[in-house]
């Protein structure tokens, strides 16, 4: 396991030390020995490269690779992970020097994403962002493609002894799973138009991997999806209606968690998936603020929502679930309150614990009062013998305010989304005050 990093270069007058976006070298050489244990490979070895330069022949110094080999054959090593990304080129060179399967860090996610994979749909996305990246590595004289494993992984059983698929058979099956991804995307059309004529608000849990999202999907829906202390220990979406305080009910969609370098084949290919986040009302973004890194790992989940082409709305879809407040001591706690009272009123973040169940009223009382911006609000007056109208309003609608005339009839003022106050126009137009 190496972690070939560029030394960073020292800014006349700046502190010592990584700046709060940049990441550390030894945290992002963990964060890659975590994602290669996500898929049970054992590591005997792992270290940092610092380079001056990338080398275009073999992405560090001809030294350090002879000094690689020599670990590597020590080792008896089959497979090198290399956290950049690779191109065919270096990849190659590395594989002859070290006479062993070497892996990218794009290649690694994408080995990862295959094992997740639990869905049609997970799958066939997972394999068309394979095909993508090995698309751009088919060189007719590479030889060590004739160790190519089979299937479309990278660490599968053994292989045929040629080069498996040229560049034409990879375009036609390309082809093919994009045909059936347009089925997959235009049935999720189909289902959130049905979901709108309902409708319910939908709710899209995105973040950094690891930072908390199914357990805290979990705590609010009572349901069990998969949790570990693991990277991407779930990739397929989730769904599950839950109730707001005062009874309105919404959809929470969890999804599967960003990374940084996220592969943008990935991005493209998990779109479908993704569009979810983009149709969303509101868009709870989990961060574990325990974590040394939870600054960068925030600006590289912004910039996947942007890639997404969800930008800056005035921050009216977007609530920051700052969560894993429980593994704080008491003054880092402390200090993370004075932090986000000093976050502007419209960026106000949350702060929960998933695992305790701490902050979650005052999340759902968040998302009601965004969802209720969006709301019209109606004034009627009902007649007291109308029990089943009131009780409509009742069930369907946000009731702000009700109270009983001197003349027995019923005031109320309630709140509803674009299409049930339609619905409550329609059915009370008589009892509607203008």
């Amino acid at each position: 396991m190496l972690g070939p990093y560029l030394r960073s270069r020292p800014v006349r007058g700046a502190t010592p030390g990584p700046a709060n976006n940049e990441r550390a070298p030894e945290a992002r050489l963990e964060e890659v020995t975590g994602l290669a244990r996500a898929i049970d490979l054992e590591i005997v070895d792992a270290g940092l490269v610092p380079l001056s330069e990338i080398r275009p022949a073999t992405y560090m110094g001809k030294g350090k690779v002879e000094e690689i080999a020599g670990l590597v054959k020590g080792h008896e090593a089959e497979l090198v992970i290399v956290d950049c990304a690779l191109s065919p080129v270096q990849q190659r060179n590395l594989e002859k020097a070290w006479n062993a399967k070497v892996l990218d860090r794009t290649g690694l996610i994408l080995e990862i994403f295959g094992r997740r994979a639990q869905t049609r749909e997970g799958v066939l996305q997972v394999e068309l962002a394979h095909l993508t990246y090995q698309k751009s590595r088919l060189v007719r004289s590479w030889t060590h493609l004739e160790r190519q494993r089979g299937g479309f992984g990278f660490l599968g059983g053994p292989g045929e002894t040629q080069i498996e698929a040229d560049r034409r058979v990879i375009e036609e099956r390309i082809a093919r799973i994009e045909a059936e991804l347009d089925k997959v995307k235009a049935r999720r059309k189909l289902h959130r138009e049905s979901r709108k004529r309902v409708p319910y608000p939908i709710v899209a849990l995105v973040g950094y991997t690891n930072a908390g999202k199914s357990t805290l999907f979990n705590r609010m829906t009572r349901a069990s999806v998969l949790e570990a202390d693991m990277l991407f220990a779930t990739l397929d979406p989730t769904l599950r209606a839950i109730a707001l305080p005062r009874g309105e009910k919404v959809i929470l969609s969890d999804t599967v968690g960003f990374i940084s370098d996220l592969p943008t084949m990935l991005v493209a290919a998990f779109r479908a998936t993704l569009e979810e986040v983009i149709e969303s009302d509101i868009i709870l973004h989990v961060r574990d603020v325990s974590h040394q890194d939870t600054e960068a790992q925030m600006q590289d989940v912004e910039k996947v929502l942007r890639e997404l082409g969800i930008e800056d709305e005035g921050h009216e879809r977007l609530i920051e679930v700052w969560n894993k407040i429980d593994l704080l001591d008491a003054e880092g706690r402390a200090q993370l309150v004075n932090l986000a009272a000093r976050v502007p009123q419209d960026r106000e973040p949350v702060l929960v614990s998933a695992v305790t169940g701490e902050g979650l009223d005052r999340l759902t009382a968040m998302i009601a009062e965004r969802l209720s911006r969006k709301r019209t609000q109606l004034a009627l007056m009902l007649d007291p013998a109308d029990g089943a109208g009131i009780s409509w309003l009742h069930r369907n609608t946000e009731v702000v305010e009700r109270h009983t005339e001197a003349d027995g009839r019923v005031a109320m003022t309630v709140r509803a989304d674009p299409a049930k106050a339609d619905q409550v126009r329609a059915k009370f137009g008589a009892a509607l005050l203008h």
